[in-house]
């Protein structure tokens, strides 16, 4: 099975790590004009809705983990190679410093869709100009694949949202919750509420049962002159399916610290999909709770759920994916990216402080262990 991944970086000053809004620019420097997307060795480097960020994908899917990891991590390297004297490229789920003011939306091409969005939704609000996913593309081979696939990972997405909060810091604050991003990505479209339908899907037994909220989302947008975004990634949900891609696309996981703690949820998702009768909660409501729970305090009020899920990831793990699940066993159990951030704070003085060991991760391709790694 190949694995497909999409990562967003932030593009920001190296020395005080305010956010830049020139993805434009870079793309131009390395394409020679201004597009969406620009080949750039083992990967693609594209654009974002926000001026700031920049989109890494792998220029073909990886057959394992490792294969990904080197790619990604090549293509890493050759930015920070042609950029890193100008610029600090960061992960996590939101940038932790920026005012709304300091960004944009995209302009160029495609610019007609983000103007739709403009209109319908408002794009002037952290939900959108700050928000940083790591995306993890899962292969299908047929329907009934289609079904169990997305089905677990619908049961699955409080558990990644716990172990993978990376955004507790906004506008230079500490709001309290572990994932802002997912708290702001919740509200983003609430004049079509169907569209995001509270991160959590739908269960589904048919491709036609998907299909038949698609539309109904499809029928709500063109109430608003909106028939532009009548496509298939438009759904906002926890977990969607891209048929012209034949994959589902996990959109639910905060960007981590570097490619090698996203490989390290990559293989965490893998192996938990190969498992065989996994009891995992399925009412609508009691997820929608979990994923409140995991929002608010990250791992810290999930940790015997997340041992589980880790002993039966162990058992369903390919020997690849193996040398990345010792970190999701440190993540369970000294907390996700955000609560050992928040740990550190009063350590490191102020949220600017701890930045530069974030960007050195991504830099390095190492895991964030602490203020003081």
């Amino acid at each position: 099975m190949t694995i497909g991944t999409e990562h967003e970086y932030s593009i920001n000053d190296p020395v005080t790590f305010r956010p830049l809004p020139v993805s434009d620019l870079l793309i131009s420097e390395i394409a020679g004009h201004v597009t969406t997307e620009v080949p750039f060795g083992s990967v693609s480097v594209g654009k974002e809705l926000q001026k700031h960020v920049l989109e890494i994908v792998p220029s073909t899917p990886g057959r394992n983990v490792n294969d990904l990891e080197q790619a990604l991590t090549r293509g890493v390297q050759a930015l920070h190679a042609r950029f890193g004297q100008q610029y600090a490229f960061m992960g996590l789920g939101m940038h932790p410093l920026m005012h709304l003011n300091e960004t944009c939306f995209w302009d160029h091409g495609e610019r007609e869709i983000f103007s739709v969005y403009d209109r319908v939704f408002d794009l002037q609000q952290h939900g959108w100009l700050n928000i940083q996913a790591l995306q993890i593309n899962i292969p299908y081979r047929n329907e009934e694949q289609l079904i169990s696939l997305f089905n677990r990972i619908r049961e699955l997405l409080p558990y990644l949202v716990a172990l993978t909060a990376a955004s507790p810091f906004v506008e230079g604050e500490v709001p309290g919750p572990m994932d802002n991003r997912i708290r702001y990505y919740r509200e983003n479209q609430d004049r079509i509420p169907l569209i995001c339908h509270g991160v959590i899907p739908e269960e589904i037994r048919s491709v036609k049962d998907y299909m038949s909220i698609q539309e109904v989302i499809y029928r709500e947008l063109a109430v608003q002159g909106a028939e532009i975004l009548c496509r298939e990634w438009v759904n906002s949900r926890g977990v969607i399916i891209r048929f012209s891609r034949c994959c589902l696309e996990i959109k639910a996981i905060d960007e981590q610290e570097s490619i090698y703690a996203d490989m390290a949820v990559t293989s965490f998702v893998l192996a938990l999909l190969r498992a065989k009768n996994l009891e995992l909660e399925k009412d609508e409501n009691a997820l929608r709770d979990l994923l409140d729970t995991a929002t608010e305090h990250g791992t810290a009020h999930l940790r015997p759920e997340l041992e589980q899920l880790y002993a039966t990831a162990e058992k369903n793990a390919t020997k690849e994916e193996m040398r990345f699940l010792p970190h999701m066993q440190e993540r369970i159990r000294n907390g996700s990216l955000a609560e050992v951030l928040v740990r550190d704070l009063p350590k490191a003085g102020t949220i600017r402080n701890l930045l530069p060991a974030i960007a050195g991760c991504l830099r390095d391709n190492t895991a964030y262990h602490g203020h003081d790694q």
